[in-house]
């Protein structure tokens, strides 16, 4: 269940190479103003570009455009309904991106914003596109400043607060770490606040029912705005499914906010419930149903047995009416299944370019779309 030992934040972000970095707008938004805390940001830019100069990549999960909007419309902005909250949104987005550009530039930081709704990590030719560009921010040494697409998200499509859109994210960009930066530093066994005899959780191991239940209960209160601990928890979940560990911490320091954390100020970490890559195997393996079937020749099949990508050259046929993105069943020339992927290309693309090599692609398709119809981390041997 849960197991008292010494802090393992710092050595826990100093082994991760990919970081989502979630901030709650109880952080990002001073409420006396209802703008902008720029100290505080400031601080983060700067933990941030340490990171970055260690080598690792960030992702900043950041909440605030519906505030901000709605200072900025004023009195217009008042009252309940769905549409003036996503005015409100559309209104301080731009407010909440400037202010995140102002404070990466002394570091030559480029920022980038990326705004998702459900579909974007759900539905498999929208999420493997999303996991495409944000890949490439990334390896651009961007940083990339994520939030819901509140100006058209609909119920339907929403993930309701952006401790479980973090954790999409961490799992789209199959992340190390996903950090929960809000008012509270971690899980008690009851509410601090009114209990003087809660105990706080420096590490857990497994999130059992009993811990669950820890902040479904008197914990619950803990957090503000749409994300309480219990929401916490479950984006850990979410996470650690996916192999990444997760830190619950405050972010109350103006100045070096996350750094606080590897200094050792108190949090909670959750293990993972398994690795990156191994999460990411079994999903395509085993989770997915699959929508078409490719056959490959005996050199593509020795090929992928050495972990290469299934080029275009070594695809016999295709069969099936499958889309870029879906999950196929890679055969040898037997018919006997050997692999499952993501497939790049629809059914008649791969039909056209089998067994061409990379100079006769683009004239076959007449779009240069690579040799690669399936790639290597993309792929399941069975």
């Amino acid at each position: 269940m849960t197991r008292k030992r010494p802090l393992q934040a710092a050595t826990t972000i100093a082994a991760a190479d990919r970081i989502v970095l979630k901030i709650g707008s109880a952080l990002l938004v001073d409420r006396k103003t209802n703008t902008v805390d720029m100290e505080r940001l400031k601080g983060l830019a700067a933990d941030i570009a340490d990171w970055k100069e260690e080598g690792k990549q960030v992702l900043v999960v950041s909440s605030g455009a519906v505030a901000l909007g709605r200072r900025r419309l004023g009195s217009r902005a008042r009252g309940g309904g769905l549409e003036k909250k996503q005015a409100s949104a559309a209104a301080g987005q731009s407010m909440l991106m400037h202010a995140w550009e102002s404070v990466f530039d002394p570091y030559d930081i480029v920022t980038a914003q990326i705004l998702l709704t459900r579909d974007d990590t759900e539905v498999r030719r929208r999420w493997l596109n999303a996991r495409a560009t944000v890949g490439a921010l990334l390896d651009m040494g961007a940083v990339p400043i994520v939030n819901e697409n509140d100006t058209i998200v609909t119920d339907q499509i929403r993930y309701g607060d952006n401790d479980r859109l973090a954790a999409r994210v961490a799992q789209l960009i199959s992340a190390d770490l996903l950090i929960l930066l809000s008012d509270v530093d971690g899980v008690y066994t009851a509410d601090p606040r009114q209990n003087p005899d809660a105990e706080h959780i420096p590490f857990i191991r497994e999130l059992t029912p009993e811990i669950e239940a820890m902040a479904t209960g008197a914990n619950a209160a803990a957090g503000v705005g749409t994300g309480g601990m219990a929401t916490k928890l479950m984006a850990a979940r979410i996470a650690g499914e996916a192999g990444c560990a997760t830190l619950i911490a405050a972010g109350r320091a103006k100045k070096r906010g996350a750094q606080t954390i590897e200094e050792g100020r108190k949090c909670t970490l959750i293990a993972p419930s398994t690795t990156v890559r191994a999460a990411y195997k079994q999903w395509i393996g085993g989770s997915l149903a699959v929508r078409g079937q490719i056959v490959i020749d005996a050199g593509c099949f020795k090929a992928l047995g050495r972990g290469k990508s299934l080029l275009a050259a070594g695809v016999v046929t295709a069969n099936g009416s499958f889309e870029k993105g879906d999950p196929v069943e890679i055969l040898d020339e037997t018919g006997a299944e050997i692999a499952r992927g993501l497939v790049r290309y629809d059914a008649a693309d791969v039909t056209t370019i089998a067994g061409l090599r990379s100079p006769q692609i683009k004239a076959a398709l007449g779009y240069a779309g690579g040799p690669v119809v399936v790639h290597a981390d993309d792929l399941a041997l069975r």
